[in-house]
């Protein structure tokens, strides 16, 4: 699949207030920092739909892209801010908690993780609370190109070995590399299989 039109729709703080519709929504999230708005970008072409900053924490919303009159690319707050005050972190969280388990649109939670870091409890947290609440997710490996294809490697197994210690099953994985366009085919037809899924059933 490839993706010729990307428009920004609408962003709030309010899953009831996301727009009306019943076509499938994918939606991203990660902690901060973990390269969310170079893969959105990387994934749609364009240089600047998801706002990129150096400073982790910039989206404080939930933004609604319409991608080919089909679907819906949802970027999400990021979790985990260690910078943030207790009342800010705690706002993120009903935020991001209530479009996940309210938005009956919400196709498939993308969840990223930089390839570069050991397990991180917080992620490994949330993971388990997307089974739990039975929260059809995927994992993807972000930052590829930041290591060398050995530690790349050590690294992953590193992780699938920490996740199988809890699933019995590990979610569908991805890799990618927003620099170098990796893993964005990948995505692009994960999207697409299930898309054409939902038109069939």
């Amino acid at each position: 699949m490839d993706i010729k039109t990307a428009e920004f729709v609408i962003s709030n703080t309010d899953w009831k207030k996301c727009p009306e519709t019943n076509l499938p929504e994918y939606a991203f999230i990660g902690r901060s920092n973990v390269g969310k708005s170079s893969l959105i970008n990387m994934l749609t072409n364009r240089k600047d739909l998801a706002k990129t900053s150096a400073k982790p924490g910039k989206t404080l919303l939930i933004n609604h892209f319409y991608i080919n009159d089909e679907w819906y690319l949802v970027d999400l707050p990021g979790y985990g801010y260690a910078t943030a005050s207790k009342s800010m972190r705690e706002k993120l969280k009903k935020i991001i908690e209530s479009y996940i388990l309210f938005r009956t649109q919400l196709t498939n939670l993308f969840v990223l993780i930089d390839c570069r870091h050991e397990p991180q409890k917080i992620d490994l947290e949330f993971m388990q609370w997307l089974g739990e609440s039975n929260v059809p997710f995927s994992i993807v490996f972000t930052k590829k190109d930041k290591l060398s294809s050995t530690r790349f490697t050590e690294n992953i197994e590193n992780y699938k070995q920490k996740l199988s210690e809890e699933w019995e099953e590990l979610p569908p994985i991805f890799y990618t590399s927003s620099e170098k366009r990796e893993g964005k085919d990948e995505l692009l037809t994960y999207i697409d299989e299930i898309n054409q899924s939902i038109k069939e059933s």
